[in-house]
């Protein structure tokens, strides 16, 4: 201590100069800190006009201003808003807001590097933004947005980007397909909508200076026009690759081999295009893969079993496919799959009891497949398994036994339309999560009480229909708290007299079809929730009592009874409370006349009168805007709305505002087998969202609709008509049509090969009109069609050598025509092949023996024409294996038949 005062005068300068630093440094980091929480005026000042801007859009006919931020503080902090260091605005995140506006001002933002607006209700064009003045954008996210039109080629220039999401996204129409009409079987692309489209710039244009990217969702952007130059651009310029998605995006042919050279791609989805078939290394192409989605892609063939054996495969989904066969191989330990959706395939054989080694796997869907034998009992211990349907198949034997350890997750279990027989096993409502069991379309019997006694029950839906149980009571169900879904269509119930009890579970949804019940059920006047009821095809007969009428029923279906109607219907007051309506379906009711309730329902989305003894016009008041579906047919109307029977025959009825023109959201529409004449209005070709028009079996006259704007045509049924003129050659652009059926008009035109272009095309019929010349430009046309029927038309020449060659095509109808010269030898390449009609024609050629070996033809016509020879086959040969009918009656041919 004695030297410390000679320490103390070199230490007080170093303390010194360490405070001064350690102020310094709390200085600038106390600056730092603040710069950081405040960003700069010009950058708010672009988010301030972007506020004013922009306002809240649910839908196209609602609007107000919305209060995106405080603007008292710093716009740093704005919720999705993110700054850098220096107050820069990096990150906007205006996703899922329902906005609307101009975006015009985000594009002075020139230090943006993620924007993500997906899921708003822009309704403008992508092209009018200056998207290369955003050149430091490394995420762009503009999904369900409502931006339509060309895809501006701004988006090319930032070469930046890691992630690009351009899609749309809309599933409701498939839905809808298989609601509205579960017999039309034809598929359909599950996404009838593109609102974006990429045609200058192209797909390749598009992404040629994107090398950076690793994620591109184009779902839903038309690249129709690019063939399958999109692949081989894809393999070339984006080599990070990791996510590639084009669903429904137009694409036909199949997908190169050249997708093999993208090391890093692990999720590819490219359902909804009519790609046909798989490439010859799609082995090699999957080796990386985690997730794989070919849904609705029209693909045959057998789908290669190794797939489901790959080691980072987690899910897989081929389902909509309707021809594309395959099997299930046998499963190791420690599969990697969690999701295996084949559902609607042609896949077959027996499910290997080793499915139970899928430990990770939680949705498994093989509905609608040709699967037999019976459910491997492994599948009764499902430990991740959340999903498990085997619904529309061939299983037959017990249903296996479910225990509540060994499937403590499973909440939803479909096993309906299969062959399981047997009583139902009280495990089964022991699952601890059950929560849908639908068990209906089987040959199940015995009594149902055993899930009586299940009090923790989750089970919201119940469907057990179309089976032999032993007689059932309908408060057997009470128990069952939570059930909001009931289906018991096709049983032997009773309802008893004090089910009115309260304790019975309020249901949203019943249905007691078929079920032979001669009154309205009287409890569910206590069912204060109900949103769906079904009555249909019993023998309720009478008026309907003003109690059915729930303020909540939103659908009702009591076709197949004979009803009416009181004229003192309670929706003529008022003041009282009525439903409003979107599903109203009663079919073959005895009809006579138009039901006055449907005056008010102005909500009203599905009707169906169908099959009923309406005659006359159609009122006025039936034409709801709201109408998706309209189903008229096989009643006596005579006219599709009332002023037109006012009208003289010789003025034109379109220069009129037609009441039938206010369906401007009419998705289906059928009026076939009626008595209306006529032309057909010309509106109906203006619906942009016309899927199904059927009109046929009437008397319509004059020439066809223009269809340049109903794109969205998928079925066209106007044969049996009086139709004249040409085919309208504005269906070339609807480029989903897949049903063509004008047969038995007076239409006069030449082949029409246009047509061939269609992808999806797979029926046309136009037999017995006036069609004239010879067909040509057959070849690598219509290469989807299952039916073509020009039989009994004017068509004359030689056929070409290559006629057809589609593999799928089914049936064949030439016949009635002037035709000459050889058979086609392309045919024996019709292996699908069930009728061939060529009756009728001046074909001069030789027995086709080169046909006997189509292994599916029963039906063969050859008869009237010049055929001739002798007709010898060896009898080593199989011959004909499905021939049922063989018409060679006159002919020239000579000897023996030795076939």
């Amino acid at each position: 201590m004695k030297n410390l005062h000679i320490l103390i005068p070199l230490f007080l300068p170093a303390l010194f100069l360490f405070s001064c630093f350690s102020s310094l440094v709390l200085s600038f980091s106390l600056c730092h800190a603040y710069l950081q929480n405040q960003c700069l005026d010009d950058q708010r000042a672009v988010l301030l006009q972007l506020h004013h801007d922009v306002y809240y859009a649910p839908n196209f006919t609602f609007s107000s201003k919305v209060k995106l931020w405080d603007l008292n503080t710093d716009c740093c902090a704005w919720k999705g808003i993110t700054c850098d260091a220096l107050g820069h605005v990096i990150g906007i995140d205006l996703s899922y807001k329902n906005l609307s506006g101009s975006l015009h001002f985000i594009f002075n933002l020139h230090h943006l590097q993620r924007l993500n607006l997906a899921a708003n209700n822009f309704n403008t064009t992508l092209f009018q933004y200056e998207f290369d003045r955003l050149p430091n954008l490394t995420h762009l996210n503009l999904s369900n947005s409502g931006f339509h039109g060309q895809i501006p080629v701004g988006i090319s220039y930032l070469t930046r980007l890691v992630s690009l999401d351009l899609s749309h996204q809309d599933s409701c129409y498939l839905h809808n397909y298989q609601i509205l009409d579960p017999n039309f079987w034809y598929d359909v692309p599950f996404n009838l909508y593109q609102p974006l489209k990429l045609e200058n710039p192209n797909f390749k244009t598009l992404i040629q200076n994107l090398r950076p990217l690793t994620e591109l969702y184009l779902d839903s952007v038309n690249i129709s026009t690019q063939s399958t130059k999109w692949c081989e651009a894809t393999s070339i310029v984006l080599p990070n690759l990791h996510v590639l998605s084009l669903l429904n995006c137009g694409l036909t042919g199949p997908f190169c081999s050249s997708l093999s050279k993208l090391p890093f791609l692990s999720k590819l989805f490219l359902g909804g295009n009519p790609i046909s078939y798989l490439p010859s290394n799609f082995l090699e192409i999957s080796s990386h893969l985690v997730s794989l989605s070919l849904v609705n892609c029209n693909l045959s063939g057998h789908f290669p079993t190794e797939i489901f054996l790959l080691p980072k495969i987690e899910s897989i989904d081929i389902s909509d496919n309707y021809a594309l066969g395959g099997q299930l191989p046998e499963f190791p330990l420690n599969n990697a799959l969690r999701i295996l959706t084949i559902s609607y395939t042609n896949f077959s054989g027996k499910l290997p009891e080793t499915i139970g080694n899928l430990k990770f796997l939680t949705n498994l869907d093989l509905s609608g497949c040709k699967f037999f034998g019976q459910i491997p009992s492994s599948t009764a211990n499902p430990t991740n398994l959340v999903k498990l349907d085997l619904s529309y198949n061939n299983f037959h034997g017990f249903i296996p036994a479910f225990h509540r350890s060994g499937g403590p997750n499973l909440a939803y279990l479909f096993l309906s339309g299969n062959y399981l027989s047997g009583s139902i096993h009280s495990s089964l409502f022991t699952l601890p999560s059950l929560q849908a069991l639908d068990l209906s379309g089987n040959q199940l019997f015995g009594a149902i009480d055993e899930f009586l006694n299940a009090s923790s029950s989750l089970i919201e839906t119940l469907s057990l229909g179309y089976n032999s149980f032993s007689f059932m009571k309908l408060d057997m169900f009470s128990q069952l708290k939570n059930l909001g879904l009931l289906d018991l269509p096709n049983t032997s119930l009773s309802i008893e007299s004090n089910i009115t009890s309260l304790a019975f579970p309020q249901l949203e949804e019943l249905d007691l079809n078929s079920c032979n019940l001669i009154e309205f059920p009287e409890f569910i006047k206590t069912q204060d929730k109900l949103v769906f009821l079904g009555l249909s095809n019993n023998q309720i007969h009478g008026f309907v009592p003003n109690w059915l009428w729930k303020t909540t029923l939103v659908g009702l279906d009591l076709s197949f009874n004979a009803i009416d109607f009181s004229t003192e219907f309670p929706f003529g007051d008022a003041n009282s409370s009525f439903p409003m309506l979107s599903y109203l379906r009663l079919r073959f009711c005895n009809l006579s006349m138009f039901p006055e309730l449907l005056k008010s329902q102005n909500s009203l989305e599905d009707l169906d009168l169908s099959n009923n003894k309406i005659s006359g016009a159609v009122p006025n008041w039936v034409w709801k805007k709201s109408l998706r579906y309209l189903d008229l047919s096989n009643n006596s109307l005579s006219s599709l709305d009332q002023f037109s029977l006012n009208q003289s025959l010789n003025s034109s009825q379109d220069s009129l505002p037609r009441p039938v023109c206010n369906l401007s959201n009419l998705w289906r529409f059928n009026a076939s087998y009626n008595k209306l004449s006529g032309p057909i209005p010309s509106c109906l070709g203006n619906i942009s969202s016309l899927s199904y028009l059927d009109l046929q079996k009437n008397n319509f006259s004059g020439s066809m609709p223009d269809f340049a704007k109903a794109t969205q045509l998928n079925l066209l049924q106007l044969n049996d008509n009086k139709l004249e003129g040409k085919l309208p050659r504005s269906l070339a652009n609807c480029t989903i049509l897949q049903v063509l059926n004008i047969g038995n008009n007076n239409l006069y035109d030449t082949f029409p090969s246009w047509l061939g272009k269609l992808p999806w095309l797979v029926v046309l019929i136009l037999r017995a009109n006036r069609f004239y010349g010879p067909i040509k430009h057959v070849k690598n046309n219509f290469q989807d069609l299952d039916v073509l029927d020009i039989a009994f038309n004017n068509f004359s020449g030689q056929l070409p050598i290559d006629f057809f060659q589609a593999t799928q095509l089914r049936s064949l109808k030439i016949g009635g025509n002037k035709l000459e010269g050889n058979l086609p030898r392309s045919l024996a390449y019709c292996k699908s092949l069930e009728v061939l009609d060529f009756g009728k024609n001046m074909i001069q050629d030789t027995f086709p023996f080169w046909l006997v070996k189509l292994p599916s033809l029963k039906v063969l016509v050859l008869r009237a024409n010049r055929f001739y020879g002798p007709i010898k086959i060896s009898k080593d040969e199989t011959v004909f294996p499905e021939l049922h009918i063989l018409d060679l009656a006159s002919n020239n041919f000579s000897g023996e038949l030795l076939i």
